[in-house]
């Protein structure tokens, strides 16, 4: 350690950054991040999931008022209102907990942070505030930034065009939102607005919304998210946003071609997608570089190409998920202090926070079908007892399987509590389930989790309730 000034210096405090930081702790590595925030915890914690989640929890309350649902079972109200700046200060509160826990993490594992931007000036060495750090080992776990749309100029502050972070901090409920984009973000946070009150059109460039999703689920989901209120556009392109008074005007057109309309707005959404934040590391300094994507290719241990530089999360391929980097981040831990850690990038669920969520792991129905021949079984939500008690019934459970081993590839689910039931499919996954494993496991009764059981027993023929 003459020489280092860190066995492991991290580069990030987001997911992927913090967890690895910690870990590499726990196993006894002297071990600082650097982080230019003045939270820790990175997009996610700060203006991405963790506040994203907050605001639609709490559209989800208001929409069970103001829609009448809680009027079924018996409960009225008063005409509901929505305070928005208390609603955005409920969010920041959840934040700051959160933000917080992960600084005290840091102070009770002894992890140094590092307040600043890094950048490489050798292989071992970054410069942050114009201070040089050595390390024996350096993670890169930059994160990803929004995607810019070429010729829409965004500006957070005005609340007219904005990006993901500006929808988290709206003063008041627009009257309509065009939201740029058919993917997990415009659709979680143009629901937000919708259930408050918004007249919300998503427009997409591809033909099905949520793509890379089963094209059953993407189906299903259009069709509910039509019946919730969404105007979806979809094949459509946007050639152009001007702002115009206190809103917008967004131009578009068929992708294919074809005549152009506009479409007026008090707000617009850019979320077209994420790229990897690997500007300004000076990574060429490193001896390294980035592929056609920007990201930063590594081997399956997270090796970089420079021996002693490592990285995870949105800065290498694969999805850019909060889970992923934090699971890449033990294993790079683990595999720094020479223990062996592994992720599964096999099973890798992905979550869709509207309601209902939507969730997914493994392999889509067309993707199993190149490889080999494949059996499916489907349980529709409405058939499930505890979803009809609760009147909530939209959506459907998917289960794929290997037609020879019964070996489940992928499973898909619409569900209000999708993102919790997918957790038992990716257990069962894990240890290499079939169909079968899962349809003879007893599930408790009544709960939404039947439903991935009756899927399962339809990949046989064998369901019950339908």
């Amino acid at each position: 350690m003459a020489d280092y000034d860190f066995d492991l210096l991290v580069i990030g405090a987001g997911p992927g950054g913090y967890v690895a930081a910690i870990r590499a702790a726990q196993l006894g590595l002297k071990t600082a991040c650097v982080e230019s925030r003045e939270t820790l915890g990175g997009t996610c914690l700060n203006v991405g999931c963790i506040p994203s989640k907050a605001l639609l929890h709490a559209s989800e309350l208001y929409e069970e008022v103001a829609g009448g649902h809680l009027a079924k079972f018996g409960m009225s109200f008063g005409k509901p209102s929505v305070d928005v700046p208390a609603m955005i200060a409920e969010k920041q509160k959840a934040v700051d907990e959160l933000t917080g826990g992960i600084a005290f993490l840091f102070k009770k594992n002894k992890v140094e942070w590092i307040k600043g931007f890094a950048s490489f000036t050798s292989a071992d060495t970054v410069e942050v505030a114009g201070k040089s750090y050595r390390a024996k080992n350096i993670i890169i776990a930059t994160g990803s930034s929004v995607t810019p749309l070429p010729g829409v100029e965004v500006d957070n502050d005005k609340g007219v065009v904005i990006d993901s972070t500006g929808a988290l901090t709206l003063s008041k409920v627009p009257g309509k939102m065009v939201v740029i984009g058919g993917g997990v973000i415009g659709l979680e946070l143009g629901s937000v607005w919708r259930r408050l009150g918004a007249e919300v059109t998503v427009v997409e460039y591809l033909d099905q919304i949520l793509p890379g999703m089963d094209a059953d689920i993407r189906k299903e989901a259009a069709r509910i998210f039509k019946k919730q209120g969404f105007t979806i556009k979809t094949g459509t392109k946007v050639t152009g946003v001007a702002t115009k008074g206190k809103g917008a005007v967004v131009t578009v057109e068929p992708a294919a071609g074809g005549a152009a309309e506009t479409l007026e707005a008090d707000v617009v959404l850019v979320a077209i997608g994420r790229k990897p934040n690997t500007d300004g590391l000076g990574l060429d300094k490193a001896g390294l570089s980035v592929n056609a994507r920007g990201q930063i290719e590594t081997d399956h241990d997270f090796r970089t190409a420079v021996p002693g530089i490592w990285a995870i999360g949105d800065v290498i391929p694969g999805p850019m998920l909060a889970h992923k980097a934090e699971d890449e981040g033990v294993a790079c831990a683990e595999n720094i202090a020479g223990h062996t850690g592994i992720v599964n990038h096999d099973v890798i669920p992905s979550v869709v926070y509207t309601f209902p969520e939507i969730a997914g792991v493994g392999l889509t129905e067309e993707a199993a079908a190149a490889r080999g021949a494949i059996k499916v079984g489907k349980f529709p939500m409405m058939a499930n007892s505890r979803a009809k008690t609760n009147r909530q019934t939209d959506g459907l459970v998917k289960v794929i399987s290997d037609a020879e081993t019964d070996r489940v590839l992928g499973v898909w689910i619409i569900a209000t509590v999708a993102g919790s039931m997918i957790a038992e499919a990716c257990v069962a996954m894990e240890f290499g389930a079939t169909s079968e494993d899962i349809a003879y496991t007893c599930h408790a009764h009544p709960t939404h989790a039947e439903a991935l059981k009756e899927a399962a027993m339809a990949v046989r023929g064998k369901a019950i309730h339908v």
